[in-house]
């Protein structure tokens, strides 16, 4: 019953009045972003969400953000390394998550959920296995079981084997717990990067996957 429909009442609910109580905060950053962005300052990329029982395919949804990285570029055109792109304002957005609350229209929209497996790029879908797809079995999440079980800290397998056990096991008292525990998260700027890149290194497919069993905590 939660899973299949007062899940959806309840991120349309809360998204709308998080939305009018952060209004301010949004209009704040927005024009801060303006300044320190030097132009737009949202990203938006498309991502995939869903995957459509009569399509037997992902949605793809254009993704809203507030931009954390320049658009500076070198002499030839070509964008500069992340790590020079991320200001400090950018810096301050990321470790805040701060950057992630434009996701809230994605969420009233119906192409997110307040919790769920985090929306990747659309390039990774053909390097799932069968087993690490079923992560588009639900709506991606605003945050998620692995968001508050090491973030980007954890491995690519790891995440996806979290991202599975979540799908299989929907429920509020687990999605109160993962919001609860995002606060924590967000507070504590817990696993902003991983061990090798200032936000995550790129997926490249992998052949294993384990018993998820091991991850169930929710």
């Amino acid at each position: 019953m939660y899973a299949k429909c007062l899940k959806r009442v309840l991120d349309f609910t809360l998204s709308l009045v998080a939305l009018m109580i952060l209004s301010p905060i949004l209009l704040i950053l927005a024009v801060v972003g303006a300044v320190a962005m030097k132009g737009n300052p949202f990203f938006t990329q498309l991502r995939p969400g869903k995957i459509s029982k009569k399509t037997g395919k992902e949605k793809i949804f254009r993704l809203i953000k507030f931009r954390t990285m320049s658009n500076a570029k070198d002499q030839d055109g070509n964008f500069l390394p992340d790590d020079v792109r991320l200001n400090r304002y950018g810096k301050f957005l990321r470790s805040t998550s701060l950057d992630e609350l434009p996701e809230l229209f994605n969420i009233l929209k119906g192409d997110m959920a307040l919790v769920g497996p985090r929306p990747l790029l659309v390039k990774y879908i053909p390097l799932y296995n069968e087993e690490q797809r079923h992560r588009h079995d639900v709506r991606p999440g605003l945050t998620g079981y692995a968001q508050v079980n090491g973030r980007n800290a954890v491995s690519w397998e790891d995440r996806f084997k979290m991202d599975v056990a979540y799908v299989n096991h929907v429920t509020f008292m687990g999605d109160l717990k993962i919001i609860l525990q995002t606060v924590k998260t967000v507070l504590s700027r817990e696993g902003i990067s991983s061990e090798t890149s200032i936000t995550k290194e790129e997926f490249t497919g992998t052949q294993n996957f384990s018993d998820e069993k091991e991850y169930i905590d929710i």
